[in-house]
């Protein structure tokens, strides 16, 4: 492989030969998904021996690829002025605590009070790797969850931890209160999440469609009707913890999307699932390093409540 700027050029080992051209590329360039590499393919960005292709095309031994990523396009979202619970900053990453309630890009009912709108305030220096001039976001929480965030402040760094997340290089623990009494003290969770067929805002457990996930966690604490857990994620699927707990019979509570509504003597305005602690491999710095978010306020006064 070969790099120069924003154009890239694979050869093809033998061991590759009749690959599709779009998975090929998705797995060798670990952020960008597999439907933008299609886009790219479709938009005539990625040749084979210089010639156009279908995404379809398979792979023949001694193939050269060029592909040619877009300059990103300024992003046409307001810049706002916003406070942030700064954990961690240099000149290749920041790391912040965010705050419960707080929608991480701008989408619909949410155009100027996101992550992105404050982060294009704060700085000028975010990267562009998904096509769009300065998101920096590498990952994502729920609007509801709070906790460790991690930022991109450049393409580099932005690839690099992609690629770690991608691979489960990172480490990530998270804190949740879930309802009912949890009738394990540890464990394993394996069970494989897809969309929900019957509601396709919602994910499930469920064999068809679906994607391996995997959540380990133990009991820090046990309520009358509550259970607070540390839990770490061995895979990354959208509403992955809320799901594998739901599907215990233990929602996480105020969860009202998968069943954990705040109808017991405890009520609160937002389900409480933190992420707690984030480890990962440092681009610039090359070591691993690990990052904790406190508790928010209103998970901490639940907690005391409980007690």
């Amino acid at each position: 492989m070969s790099v120069d700027n924003r154009n890239i050029i694979y050869n093809i080992s033998k061991e590759n030969e009749g690959m599709r051209i779009d998975k090929y590329l998705a797995e060798k360039y670990g952020d960008f998904s597999r439907s933008y590499i299609q886009k790219l393919i479709d938009e005539k960005n990625v040749t084979v021996n210089k010639n156009t292709i279908k995404r379809s095309y398979k792979l023949i031994s001694n193939d050269e690829i060029k592909l040619i990523i877009p300059e990103p396009e300024e992003a046409k979202i307001e810049a706002v002025e916003m406070k942030f619970d700064i954990i961690y900053e240099d000149k290749d990453l920041i790391v912040i605590n965010k705050a419960p309630g707080r929608v991480i890009h701008p989408s619909k009912g949410h155009f100027g009070d996101t992550v992105v709108n404050g982060l294009l305030n704060y700085t000028e220096n975010l990267s562009g790797i998904k096509g769009v001039k300065r998101p920096g976001i590498v990952h994502r929480l729920d609007k509801d969850t709070s906790g460790v965030l991690l930022i991109a402040k450049n393409d580099k760094t932005h690839r690099f931890l992609a690629k770690e997340f991608k691979k489960r290089n990172t480490k990530k623990i998270y804190r949740a209160l879930l309802c009912g009494q949890l009738p394990y003290n540890k464990g394993k969770i394996d069970a494989p999440i897809g969309r929900d067929k019957f509601n396709r805002k919602r994910m499930a457990v469920k064999k068809d469609n679906s994607k391996k996930a995997i959540t380990i966690f133990k009991v820090l604490e046990r309520y009358d009707d509550y259970t607070y857990v540390e839990i770490e994620l061995k895979t990354g699927r959208t509403h992955q913890i809320r799901v594998h707990f739901s599907y215990l019979g233990n929602p996480v509570l105020g969860d009202e999307k998968y069943g954990g509504d705040s109808s017991g003597y405890i009520t609160v305005k937002r389900q409480l699932l933190h992420a707690y602690k984030l480890g990962f491999n440092h681009p610039g710095k090359n070591k691993f390093m690990k990052f904790t978010a406190p508790l928010p306020d209103d998970f901490l006064k639940v907690l005391e409540k409980m007690k």
